[in-house]
């Protein structure tokens, strides 16, 4: 094989790698109250840097990137006052922690 069909080879594989990858990001959305505390992707509301900082469980205004069209469906505990906890898209008003 030439050192040009071997270039073209190696630029087409790192580009396709690199479409892979994008794809798989569009695949993924944003998902509220799901994460485990200090397991957040990012965004845990005011006095938090971004991701690992949630300081609840299921916390409302932490999400994590979760596989697109299952936020909703995410199988979750009930809250501590027997509501059915699910996921959302928008940040949630509950599981925050104390001020």
């Amino acid at each position: 094989m030439s050192t040009t069909l071997k270039t073209a080879a190696i630029v087409g594989a790192i580009a396709a790698s690199l479409a892979a990858t994008g794809v798989a990001a569009q695949e993924q959305e944003k998902c509220y109250g799901v994460s485990l505390a200090g397991e957040n992707d990012c965004a845990a509301g005011p006095g938090t840097t971004c991701a690992g900082t949630s300081k609840v469980d299921y916390q409302g205004n932490a999400w994590t990137l979760v596989e697109a069209g299952t936020c909703m469906d995410i199988d979750l505990p009930a809250g501590m006052d027997g509501m059915a906890r699910m996921g959302s898209l928008e940040p949630l008003e509950r599981d925050l922690p104390e001020a």
